[in-house]
């Protein structure tokens, strides 16, 4: 995955995300507009044959909104692997 910052302003913030594909990015703009902050989180796909994604966050503060959702994504994730490996015993 390779991260470009294409524009960023007090309540918006865009950005490149190449070599992922919607599940990601669906993920993570749907963690986003659980954010009450969050005003608009989406993704546009300019090219179906390239892996390039452009993603937009209007928030108050978007590098926060964006940052607090990739954590709560990552807690997610753990709760996910406990319980998995729980089951798997």
């Amino acid at each position: 995955m390779e991260l470009k910052l294409l524009d960023k302003k007090d309540d918006r913030m865009r950005f490149q995300i190449k070599g992922e594909t919607h599940t990601f990015c669906n993920l993570l703009r749907k963690e986003l507009w659980m954010d009450k902050n969050v005003e608009l989180a989406g993704y546009n796909v300019p090219h179906t044959l390239k892996d390039e994604v452009i993603f937009i966050v209007d928030s108050k503060g978007p590098e926060k909104a964006l940052k607090d959702a990739v954590s709560r994504l990552k807690d997610r994730i753990k709760e996910f692997n406990s319980k998995f490996d729980a089951i798997m015993k």
